[in-house]
């Protein structure tokens, strides 16, 4: 079944090109991460075995910090750049944008896929990636020695987890717990200044032909229930259900939502829609067109998209 992140960024390629990620698949069960050998901290670079387990149950062991670093994907990249690993990566994919800096960095990834030929030649002693890769372009790094991570992050909690790992592998722990700690002070900032607040009913528009929202155990829908949001489609059977236009009528959310997929999409051209005049969000004029930079990409800014949405949400808390 598609995620969020990843169904939003492949609709987001169709349209701005803000970047893609892997092929669909399923579920799969993540062990303990393996124990590292010794506390690490930034000081013992090189001196200790950098050891984890990613999202996919693969072990990944460096007997050294890694000097070269190729991030696949935006969130990845952000991650790396957080953790004060900017001058490490030496190839990221075209549609890196942030921090400015990694506009200047050679792109072994586009459109059209992964330039595994590129990376093997810039020889990184790490490659990170979302999801589980191309199954050929993963074997073809095992093929040539270089080391491969992959992440998968679904919450909040498995963003966080993400970078724990990162930080441990790149022996970048200490700047990890306080990237963590900051992001962790500014999540419980946001949430306490919406506590006690009266739920608002929220539609997160996915994709508009057809109209798909996000649906139960999404991570959108993780972000508006946290800030006091009642999704209203929480009650379907699937993470991104289809809505028509009758269902989005009838449980006539109060806050309308969604990101700058395309050009085109303006709250102007949402409130003109058919039949839409007939919701209270429209009537009301609570269409918020958010960031799909922030909100789509499972990195250290993943707090700032909360906060987006509570503001959203709660416009009058946050004046």
């Amino acid at each position: 079944m598609l995620k969020y992140r990843r169904l939003a960024l492949v609709i987001a390629i169709m349209a701005l090109g803000v970047f893609i990620v892997g092929c669909t698949q399923g579920n799969n069960t993540v062990e303990e991460d393996t124990p590292v050998q010794g506390e690490m901290s930034s000081e013992d670079e090189g001196t200790q075995v950098f050891s984890i387990v990613d999202d996919f149950g693969r072990e990944v062991t460096l007997q050294k910090a890694p000097e070269r670093i190729i991030s696949l994907t935006p969130s990845n990249t952000e991650i790396l750049y957080a953790l004060g690993l900017g001058e490490r990566i030496v190839g990221v994919s075209i549609f890196d944008d942030y921090p400015a800096e990694v506009l200047e960095i050679e792109k072994v990834g586009d459109f059209n896929g992964n330039n595994i030929e590129r990376i093997i030649e810039l020889e990184p002693d790490l490659v990170v990636i979302y999801g589980e890769g191309n199954e050929e372009e993963n074997f073809r790094l095992d093929e040539a020695g270089i080391n491969y991570v992959a992440f998968e992050p679904e919450s909040i909690e498995a963003v966080i987890g993400t970078i724990e790992k990162i930080g441990r592998l790149t022996g970048k722990v200490d700047e990890a717990e306080t990237l963590i700690e900051e992001m962790n002070d500014h999540m419980n900032e946001v949430l306490s200044k919406i506590e006690g607040v009266k739920p608002r009913k929220v539609f997160y528009e996915i994709w508009h032909e057809p109209l798909m929202a996000a649906g139960p155990g999404s991570f959108m829908d993780e972000l508006m229930t946290l800030v006091g949001g009642d999704n209203i489609a929480k009650d379907t059977e699937v993470e991104y259900p289809q809505f028509d236009l009758e269902q989005l009528i009838k449980l006539n959310p109060e806050v309308y939502l969604t990101s700058v997929d395309l050009p085109e999409k303006t709250v102007e051209s949402i409130s003109a829609r058919p039949g839409y005049e007939n919701i209270d969000a429209i009537i009301n004029e609570e269409v918020h067109l958010l960031d799909p930079n922030v909100v789509s990409r499972p990195g250290p800014r993943i707090i700032q998209a909360l906060e987006l949405v509570a503001k959203a949400i709660h416009p009058e808390i946050f004046k």
